[in-house]
């Protein structure tokens, strides 16, 4: 896929949208392509987290449980596939399997954390969009209780 494409599909991500070209460049530069076959897994649940996805071709289920049962998610592209695990280190809640030819790009947490010390900018759009997520989910909880 050529660079600007990567780039398009990037800004399509909420996390993603507001970083400047320069950033969203470096993000691509230092990704690593991954490429899975049909029941290939992504990552499976309780292995440690290095990083994110982007799914940019094919689709990925996301399944709590390893005993054949229907997928909880099923994700096409333009995806963000542990979106945690660029923040934080963490285990994988779930296991990510591709349903058909996939194609993803690896983001590691080291790669997003020197984005972030580089683009002070982009770092308070992060920080403003994660609040935001946080204070949503906060109410859903508070709702459902």
């Amino acid at each position: 896929m050529a660079l600007e494409d990567d780039i398009a599909n990037l800004r399509r991500i909420s996390l993603f949208e507001d970083f400047e070209t320069e950033a969203l460049r470096l993000l691509v530069f230092g990704s690593e392509t991954k490429l899975l076959r049909a029941g290939d897994a992504l990552f499976r649940r309780g292995e440690p987290s290095d990083g994110g996805y982007i799914l940019t071709g094919g689709s990925i289920a996301l399944e709590k449980h390893d005993d054949g049962r229907p997928a909880e998610k099923i994700l096409r592209p333009v995806a963000l596939i542990g979106e945690t695990a660029l923040i934080a280190e963490t285990t994988r809640p779930i296991t990510a399997m591709a349903r058909e030819p996939a194609t993803t790009l690896k983001i590691t947490r080291a790669l997003f954390h020197r984005l972030l010390e580089e683009y002070p900018a982009t770092t308070l759009r992060v920080r403003r969009r994660l609040a935001e997520r946080l204070t949503l989910l906060a109410r859903e909880l508070a709702l459902a209780s």
